[in-house]
């Protein structure tokens, strides 16, 4: 198998492995797929920690108004008697007004809290450091695993315009959003390879050739972008560890030279006559009588 190392810009994504006999379309269209994925399960979980500690969101129309406001303008949260959480509900209130506030208890706060770090290391970029290679069944087991806690924690449901809902149901909209940056649409994907364009009607094997043993570095981009910045030729680990032995030999160095500088600071060191008297057996003179 082919182990590609995905990249976007300078950051590390995931590890996937392949064949060097699969087009360079469908290569595309699966590691892009992973890609997006991901994207969308980091969304999820950051929702999450909201959604255990204030509730759910509130209806667009309400969100971020004063409670003055919402009497004033009377209106109403008709899902707020619908979506209440299993075990009951704990009043917090949201300073910055997007959710009603009834969060859930302790215990199922946990269930949500604990499902949301699962499912972040599962899909983690530290699994590059780990050799682990993903999968989209990987990044469907994360979305799974998000959905059943919402589902322990809301047995009703959450509202259809509840950003969680609307991910896990691929009625997200990101337009206008810092989110909509990351996202890369397949059709709109490019792969950089050693400073080359891998071309969708060629095959991965047109590049790299025939061993399947190969471990690549790709770069993954939006079309008109042009070509990623290249590879640092000494990687950052490699730098710190150059430059730590560059420390350690600079310390090493700066001890000789303190024990040199002590060496000839001895009086009979000193002294430049003194190896040549010793050769000389003038040595322990004394002058007079003994």
């Amino acid at each position: 198998m082919v182990q590609i190392h995905v990249k976007r810009g300078d950051e590390s994504q995931f590890l996937f492995n392949t064949t060097v006999d699969v087009s360079i379309e469908q290569l595309i269209q699966q590691v892009t797929q992973i890609y997006n994925g991901r994207l969308k399960v980091d969304r999820i979980c950051s929702e999450i920690p909201e959604l255990a500690d204030h509730g759910i969101t509130l209806p667009p129309n309400m969100q971020g108004l004063t409670d003055e406001q919402i009497t004033d303008l009377k209106l109403r949260d008709e899902w707020e008697d619908k979506c209440v959480p299993s075990g009951g509900a704990e009043f917090k209130k949201d300073e910055i007004g997007r959710r009603n506030g009834h969060a859930p208890s302790e215990k199922m706060k946990n269930v949500l809290m604990k499902t949301a770090e699962e499912a972040k290391a599962l899909i983690s970029k530290k699994q590059v450091q780990a050799n682990v290679c993903v999968t989209m069944d990987m990044v469907k087991e994360a979305l799974d695993q998000l959905r059943g806690a919402v589902m322990i924690v809301y047995p009703m449901g959450l509202p259809p315009h509840d950003p969680i809902r609307m991910e896990l149901e691929n009625e997200e909209d990101l337009a206008g959003t810092q989110a909509s940056l990351q996202v890369i649409p397949e059709k709109e994907a490019q792969f950089w390879w050693a400073a080359k364009e891998l071309r969708r009607d060629k095959k991965l094997q047109d590049y790299i050739g025939k061993n399947e043993k190969t471990k690549i570095l790709v770069k993954i981009q939006k079309r008109g972008q042009g070509a990623p910045a290249r590879e640092p030729l000494v990687s950052e680990e490699e730098q710190k560890r150059m430059m730590m032995h560059y420390y350690r030999r600079q310390e090493e160095l700066k001890k000789l030279s303190e024990a040199e500088d002590d060496l000839y600071s001895q009086p009979e060191l000193s002294d430049r006559q003194a190896l040549k008297r010793q050769f000389q057996g003038l040595t322990n003179i004394k002058w007079g009588p003994r």
